[in-house]
């Protein structure tokens, strides 16, 4: 760890003093040059088997490759808070969870990140109680896309979806989770669940203004993943298009006659 790696606990003291960007990495160039921007929370999540490794839905992703792609974030020793998505199936029980929240963390994760609320509240006290920061993530849930039809739908339209988010997201603050990312959740309920905890971070993703801070998918921040883009991203470059670009000039001087 650098001498000046921000803490957890210095992380949790913006609230409410000030918002929190949050961006995904991969690997050690994305990991290095979010870090000299100065992004301060990095997460190194589950949205990788999608954007990096081709697959259909987060659903795929092994314990393996998210230890993978975590030790090449890790290598670029960044300042921010480097967390990791327990994959799907990986923190089915309290002792599986411990098991592989173990592993992220030897891997070089500073926290980890685990989908669901009151339902998986002991595997959360049990990974706290191992002495691991936890971030939750609640609305919606990519790793049950498929329960839902493989349809991402926006959370708390409705007063029982209202209450169960403000509900879950009592609990995960209970018992003693730093941060809370809120995906798809409709703005007035993100607002609201934000007023509601007094000390747990609501980190938005398609959420509305008013979460502690905000995160997008990098690729989504930077059009490195051109064939589809979510709604609420707004891309700042297109280096998708630029490879191609870059890719095509260089092919057509390669292939130009030598000179005589």
């Amino acid at each position: 760890m650098t001498a000046d790696k921000i803490s957890v606990a210095q992380l949790a003291a913006r609230k409410g003093r000030e918002r929190i960007p949050a961006l995904t990495a991969y690997d050690y160039p994305l990991a290095r040059l979010l870090d000299e921007a100065g992004v301060p929370l990095l997460l190194v999540g589950d949205s990788l088997g999608m954007v990096v490794l081709g697959y259909p839905d987060t659903t795929h992703v092994t314990m393996a490759e998210m230890e993978h792609h975590l030790r090449a974030v890790a290598r670029a020793k960044p300042r921010g808070l480097i967390g990791g998505d327990l994959p799907y199936r990986s923190y089915d029980t309290p002792e599986l969870a411990v098991a592989n929240a173990r592993r992220l963390v030897a891997a070089g994760a500073d926290y980890v990140k685990a989908e669901g609320g009151a339902e998986i509240l002991p595997q959360v006290c049990a990974i706290l109680a191992a002495g691991i920061p936890f971030c939750g993530h609640l609305g919606m849930l990519p790793q049950h896309v498929l329960e839902e039809g493989g349809k991402y739908r926006i959370k708390g339209r409705d007063e029982a979806g209202r209450q169960k988010l403000l509900a879950d997201a009592a609990a995960l603050e209970a018992a003693g989770a730093f941060a809370c990312v809120l995906e798809l959740v409709t703005p007035p309920v993100a607002r609201e669940v934000t007023a509601q905890c007094a000390r747990m971070l609501t980190i938005g993703i398609g959420s509305g203004p008013d979460c502690d801070g905000q995160i997008l998918v990098t690729s989504d921040l930077i059009g490195a993943f051109p064939w589809f883009t979510p709604k609420f991203a707004v891309p700042r470059a297109k280096t998708g298009e630029e490879t191609r670009r870059a890719v095509a000039e260089w092919m057509a001087e390669v292939r130009q006659p030598a000179a005589s």
